[in-house]
């Protein structure tokens, strides 16, 4: 099989899989192989391996008595991502404009996929500057204040992994070294927020707070981002606790309670 024709086989893979899951509804909630083979003019061992593999990540599930299959708990972990950060938009919405109007800077909130950090919601000043962060953007956690402060709430085995790959230097500035990270993510997860200044693109300083949910997890980032010229160290005080109040006003929102 060549190259063309094995990405070929693999994409039509990968859409009848996905065509299997779609198959499922509140009506027809358990489904047999040759149903599905008949519903949807695949060949039965075309669906049963494809089941197969669906069922070893999860997102199907296979009642022996009966041998027929329905959506397994997978699904379930994607559609509470969803859900969560469909809320966290939401509930976040007003506060990241109360914040863009007092400190005139962009607002985002990021979420963890991965090693990366990607934004999900951006809120602009009115004197924004071009840099890496549209809704949906991908940049490295390393290197980025949401993505150590996100990472400081992982298992160190997780961190580990993470910085033990490539690291790759933006700028001059950019920590590369996996155990000067590692203590600055320490750092993040012991003062609550995080700075990074012109590690992934000159000129640019970051700020992020973390945001709690109502099971008192960390899911997102509060992230200002503006250019390092007017996040300096003479006003870097009054940033940081202006970002880390609004974090905290977005997690009460979120249904987060202290616990004492």
């Amino acid at each position: 099989m060549d190259h063309s024709n094995h990405n070929d086989y693999v994409l039509s893979s990968v859409k009848n899989a996905l065509r299997i899951l779609n198959s499922f509804s509140l009506d027809e909630p358990e489904k047999k192989v040759t149903d599905l083979a008949k519903s949807l003019g695949l060949g039965k061992s075309t669906v049963s391996r494809l089941l197969s593999t669906l069922a070893s990540e999860g997102f199907v599930t296979k009642d022996h008595e009966t041998q027929k299959y329905r959506l397994g708990l997978s699904i379930l972990n994607l559609n509470t991502i969803v859900t969560s950060n469909l809320e966290v938009e939401r509930e976040s919405l007003p506060v990241l404009h109360k914040l863009v109007d007092d400190i005139q800077e962009t607002c985002h909130i990021a979420v963890l996929d991965g090693t990366d950090v990607i934004y999900i919601k951006k809120v602009e000043c009115k004197h924004p500057i071009q840099i890496l962060t549209h809704i949906g953007r991908r940049n490295p956690a390393y290197c980025t204040s949401s993505g150590r402060v996100l990472l400081a709430y992982q298992d160190e085995q997780v961190v580990r992994r993470i910085l033990g790959g490539e690291l790759k230097a933006y700028t001059t500035k950019t920590n590369t070294d996996p155990e000067t990270i590692l203590n600055l993510i320490k750092k993040a997860r012991e003062q609550g927020y995080t700075v990074s200044v012109e590690e992934l693109r000159e000129g640019v300083t970051s700020i992020s707070a973390p945001i709690r949910d109502y099971t008192n997890q960390v899911v997102n980032t509060l992230t200002v981002i503006g250019p390092t010229h007017r996040m300096n160290p003479a006003n870097l005080k009054g940033y940081i606790h202006k970002i880390i109040s609004a974090a905290n006003e977005i997690s009460v929102r979120l249904g987060y309670r202290k616990r004492h």
